[in-house]
């Protein structure tokens, strides 16, 4: 018996996915279990799978639409079988469409034209262009402007099928050169347009056919990551009374640790601990001790806050789509290399577009980590409902009095971001020393 293929229903925030591809086409067999389809959503991308055997009888939407949640996407069962009654209804068409049946027949003759169009164009789209998130990577790889393609997908998108259309009829740019790219062949490799070509004399693009002027803008909606930061940003800020508190602690011996943990982590099969690691240890440690549960917390409606008995640490994880914050469940309760081990996955998980959404709930505190890009102070945001979200810095050389001589030392900043609402200011300063202690004499901590 047929029955219909539905887009998932992948959580109360999601209204909609976008289908990036078809596993199987119309006409396919496939048994329980295939892999049908890969759809993606706001945070991330998964495989939808056959919940029972028979054959692709017929898909509704093309790769690169974004559908419903719990729309019917395809129909699969028995060759032969009717699926008229599982096509979505689609939207009237305008009253035009009423038009009296003995309208000319000269637009008739014209649609064996419109059939035969080119499947690119020479002149770029004006305005906003709709691209999929597989069609612009493309784009970007290949170096052609999606803008010359012409959209098959719902709704005017360009898919990629339009974007390998492109590249195989159409002219493409090198990457330095893509910025200038106007649609013409160029003296390339493969005849793509160079930066040699954007800077040719106006006498030798003369010979050719004129170019259209390059567009003073692009305008791009937000992609569904992207939206979702932005209406928690914009709750976080609009919301919570926010307070930020910064210090610096002496990183030396945490840098020492870390120098003897990767000369012997093959020999103890350990893994790649690295700093980013030793400061969440140290914070799910601070944060289990019961006078700084208010910073392990949420506000709930109605003036309500819920402290956890367990430390549950959101990491702040930067990919193509944007920020992701996958949780470290029960970090007080790991060692520093199991800790270690689930971080590095739940990174790999995000980048990869393999989060799945519980792997992105449930935090009661989050750390911030963009040392890395020589940043010495910021100012993080608190992902409601939480408390507090802590900033980590980078490494800078500052000097010391020793003995009554001046001494160079490694310090690394911190940035409490604190809602004043639940977390006074004595307090949450007494939290940021007690880390900097931690971390300070990490090796005490790990003899307890």
């Amino acid at each position: 018996m047929a029955q219909p293929i539905l887009m998932p229903n992948v959580g109360i925030s999601v209204e909609s996915c976008i289908l990036t591809e078809w596993h199987k086409k119309k006409g396919d067999t496939v048994k329980e279990g295939d892999v049908l389809f890969t759809y993606e959503t706001d945070k991330t991308t998964a495989d939808e799978t056959a919940t029972a055997s028979g054959t692709i009888l017929e898909t509704f939407f093309n790769e690169g639409d974004d559908i419903p949640v719990m729309t019917v996407i395809g129909v699969l069962g028995n060759p032969g079988e009717s699926t008229a009654e599982f096509a979505p209804k689609k939207k009237e068409e305008p009253a035009a469409a009423a038009a009296p049946a003995a309208a000319p027949e000269a637009p008739a003759a014209a649609a064996p034209a419109e059939q035969a169009a080119p499947a690119t164009s020479n002149v770029p789209a004006e305005g906003f262009v709709k691209v999929s998130p597989r069609a612009r990577a493309l784009a970007q790889k290949a170096g052609v402007d999606a803008r010359f393609a012409v959209p098959t997908g719902a709704e005017g998108r360009v898919v990629e099928a339009d974007i390998r259309a492109l590249i195989e009829k159409g002219p493409a740019a090198t990457y330095a050169a893509a910025g200038a790219f106007n649609g013409a062949a160029g003296t390339g490799l493969g005849g793509r347009f160079s930066v040699a070509d954007a800077t040719a004399p106006a006498a030798a693009a003369a010979s050719a056919a004129p170019a259209a002027p390059a567009a003073a803008y692009v305008d791009e909606k937000m992609t569904g990551v992207r939206k979702a930061i932005a209406k928690s940003m914009t709750l976080s800020l609009s919301t919570i009374p926010q307070l930020t508190h910064t210090l610096t602690f002496d990183a030396t011996e945490i840098l020492a640790f870390r120098k003897k943990v990767k000369a012997n982590a093959e020999a103890l099969g350990l893994a790649n601990i690295t700093i980013n690691d030793i400061v969440l240890f140290a914070v799910s440690r601070v944060l289990a001790k019961p006078e700084h549960r208010a910073l392990n917390a949420h506000v709930l409606e109605g003036d309500v806050v819920r402290y956890f008995s367990s430390v549950n640490i959101g990491i702040a994880v930067d990919t193509e789509k944007g920020l992701l914050v996958p949780t470290l469940v029960d970090a007080d309760k790991m060692s520093l290399n199991e800790l270690s081990k689930k971080a590095k996955e739940l990174a790999v998980a995000c980048q990869t577009g393999k989060a799945t959404a519980d792997m992105l709930h449930g935090a009661t505190f989050t750390v911030s980590n963009v040392g890395s890009y020589g940043v010495e102070n910021f100012t993080p945001v608190i992902n409601p409902p939480q408390t507090g979200i802590l900033g980590v810095d980078g490494i800078t050389t500052r000097v010391r009095v020793v003995d009554g001589e001046i001494k160079t030392y490694q310090a690394m900043g911190l940035s409490l971001t604190y809602d004043h609402r639940v977390v006074d200011g004595a307090p949450a300063s007494r939290f940021l020393v007690d880390v900097k202690n931690t971390l300070e004499n990490f090796t005490v901590l790990l003899s307890k």
